[in-house]
């Protein structure tokens, strides 16, 4: 006869608890819904970067060559006729012109179509899709709730645009100051001047939290996107022609320092030989200085676009908050069902 000892009762399993994704898994769960994008961005930075290098070195190799020798005449005359790095078809066909002087101004305009793609791409992948598609609501479920992943949606972004676009500011202002002589004098160098600086990172921001709240605000994809660009353009557009953003018109001319170098050493005023050599040994000219002077209206006009474009950037922001509320699930009390129940009367 065996004897059975009686086992301990096994504790009930409880059931597994939900985990609530730290802020290390939300930032890689946006990354990786968002990889297409992350993978345009860092191309748009790495080109962007890339031709701003190029330029400041064999890039203006040509120009820097004339400047030397004829000074701001012979860059002038590179420019014009495009000898930096013409590209000439083999048979009887147009010249497509790659100078220094036209090439600079890429980058402005580069960032200035990321800020819209920006603003389009936060209304619509970022967020409208998955909205209309119901992602948004089942990661509300799962994982954060809607507060959390409208938080890491706009913080990862901002995060990557903001070090992209201030690294590109950051070496286009280095670049200016190597190579800004050899430009042109006009309108070109005036608008550059005055747009490029941290109002440049501020647009950028806006862009996002614009994209945001239009995809909040309308619900779909197409519309929002629509929306969002357009508006974005606009506010580019007005940055350009109006006070106190960089009017095309309204720049102050920039004070340049531009003087012609004797063989000894010493400055002199440019004696205007333009492309003439003779005209330069016969007034011992062996070299030229040049650069733009600092302008006593730049921080007041980068300081007062940026001030107004991080706070339309912050009323974005709350907005979309506020917008994200109507989406929190409502919670009915519970009833009471402890109550005591009142003895019948014999």
């Amino acid at each position: 006869m065996t004897s059975t000892t009686p086992t301990a009762e096994r504790p009930a399993e409880s059931p597994a608890r939900r985990r609530v994704p730290g802020p290390d898994g939300l930032v890689r769960t946006v990354l990786r819904l968002h990889r297409t994008a992350l993978w345009v961005w860092s191309a748009y930075v790495v080109i962007t970067v890339g031709l701003l290098l190029w330029l400041w070195g064999p890039g203006s190799s040509s120009a820097r060559q004339a400047f030397d020798r004829f000074g701001y005449g012979g860059a002038q005359n590179v420019a014009w006729k495009g000898l930096d790095g013409a590209f000439f078809l083999p048979f009887d066909g147009p010249t497509f012109t790659l100078s220094f002087d036209s090439l600079f101004y890429d980058p402005l305009t580069l960032s200035r179509i990321a800020a819209c793609v920006i603003a389009v791409f936060a209304a619509g992948p970022l967020i409208a899709r998955e909205l209309e598609t119901g992602t948004a609501r089942l990661a509300w479920t799962q994982s954060a709730s809607p507060a959390r992943w409208l938080a890491f949606k706009l913080l990862v972004p901002a995060v990557l645009i903001t070090a992209g676009t201030a690294l590109v500011v950051a070496l286009y202002e280095e670049v200016w100051e190597a190579r800004g002589h050899l430009l042109v004098a006009g309108i070109g160098p005036r608008d550059f001047y005055f747009s490029v600086g941290p109002a440049t990172v501020a647009n950028a921001l806006f862009g996002l939290a614009l994209g945001v709240l239009a995809a909040l605000v309308l619900r779909r994809t197409l519309p929002a996107m629509a929306f969002a660009g357009i508006v974005q353009y606009l506010v580019g557009s007005v940055r350009g022609n109006s006070w106190p953003f960089q009017g095309a018109y309204q720049q102050p001319v920039i004070p340049v320092h531009s003087k012609a170098v004797t063989s000894a050493g010493v400055e002199v005023r440019d004696p205007g030989c333009g492309l003439d050599a003779k005209c330069l040994d016969r007034h011992d000219v062996f070299g030229f200085s040049r650069h733009y002077l600092h302008s006593p209206d730049y921080w007041p006009r980068q300081l007062t676009e940026t001030g107004i474009l991080l706070a339309l950037t912050a009323l974005a922001v709350v907005g979309a908050f506020l917008v994200l509320r109507r989406y929190q699930p409502r919670t009915r009390r519970p009833k009471n069902t402890h109550e005591p129940k009142k003895e019948s009367a014999a």
